[in-house]
């Protein structure tokens, strides 16, 4: 196949408001290196990191410090986001077999390689290197997984980022079928997909979320669904669960240590209730807690969360999709919060 020389696609120009993302019609189509692949991409899927890093949320200074990307470096704007992609690999470099071709693949977003070089500290997709709110995208083969599956590529698009987070909080944590884990912001992406991942070990799950979207949450398998509002001590009583998955963070986050159990996990990938809390140490210790913090994917996790969409283990939600072009209004419906599962966008 015969790579075109530009490509359209959406490019975030600096840090700031829906019109830092500019459309574009002239942006260079990548070449492949050795050991890479250039995927035509088919769709995307919006996540809170996109408009985190928009807006310099990861700064913890001001917007425009030199912290204000996912890994402590300044984003390498102009930047393409976009960290979910499924689409078929259009060209490949020297030593990738080309009978890859036409293989519909997912992209791992976690990035151990760059230009044929292992990475010192793994790279993000549509954070530290353009990602898939673009026509193509390349990387390293691989973190291209070919994937068997009858779903549509906006089914599939839904699930690298989030559901590769939920796996890898699962892993952290070290889930199985005897915990009770209790997961926070159910019914955003990471969330649902936490959900469902901790069900197919075998565990029982309580989701937190609104009463409007509990029932949802229960066909995916949750035992209960505590309101978000709710005082969980009450509600759940102290040391009642095993692991806590957290997505949320905010000015309830001291209730999520005093329902663990003795010798409890906590594991967190995400703050969209703000990023400081209250921790009372002694808790921490006199309880034997586990805490971890989760962003660099364990090896192997997306490789077997491939394989759970393969068997059907697993399903997408995916609450709308919009056109590419309409990046602004699909950040909108995502920031309104009133969706369960993912929003995502086909690439024309």
């Amino acid at each position: 196949m015969t790579l075109p020389d530009i490509m359209s696609g959406v490019v975030l120009t600096g840090h700031g408001g829906p019109e830092c993302l500019d459309w574009r019609d002239d942006l260079p189509v990548p070449r492949p290196r050795a050991g890479d692949v250039v995927i035509r991409v088919a769709a995307s899927a919006v996540n809170n990191t996109d408009i985190n890093a928009r807006i310099g949320w990861y700064s913890k200074g001001d917007a425009e410090a030199a912290d204000a990307g996912w890994t402590g470096s300044p984003l390498p704007l102009p930047l393409v986001q976009g960290a979910d992609v499924c689409g078929r690999v259009a060209a490949v470099g020297a030593g990738v077999d080309p009978g890859l071709i036409g293989q519909r693949v997912l992209i791992e977003p976690c990035l151990r390689e760059e230009a044929g070089q292992v990475c010192a500290q793994p790279l993000y997709l549509g954070s530290d290197v353009n990602g898939g709110f673009a026509q193509y995208v390349r990387v390293a083969a691989r973190h291209a997984h070919v994937i068997d599956s009858p779903l549509t590529d906006a089914e599939l698009a839904s699930f690298p980022c989030s559901y590769s987070t939920a796996e890898n909080l699962l892993t952290r944590a070290r889930v199985t079928g005897a915990d009770r884990v209790l997961v926070t912001g159910a019914s955003g992406g990471g969330g649902s997909a936490a959900v469902q991942l901790a069900r197919a070990r075998g565990a029982e799950v309580i989701a937190v979320t609104s009463p409007a979207k509990a029932g949802l949450l229960r066909d995916l398998g949750a035992a209960a669904t505590p309101p978000r509002d709710g005082d969980l001590v009450a509600l759940l009583g102290r040391d009642s669960v095993d692991v806590v998955i957290d997505f949320v963070g905010g000015p309830g986050w001291p209730a999520l240590p005093d329902v663990l159990r003795p010798g409890g996990r906590y594991a967190v990938s995400g703050a969209i209730a703000g990023p400081l809390v209250t921790l009372d140490l002694r808790t921490l210790y006199l309880k034997d807690l586990s805490l971890f913090g989760c962003t660099l994917l364990d090896d192997g996790v997306f490789a077997g969360l491939v394989a759970r969409i393969e068997t059907g283990a697993i399903r997408p939600l995916v609450a709308a999709t919009h056109d590419l072009r309409d990046i602004a209004a699909a950040q909108a419906s995502f920031l309104s919060k009133t969706h369960v599962g993912k929003i995502v966008l086909t690439v024309p």
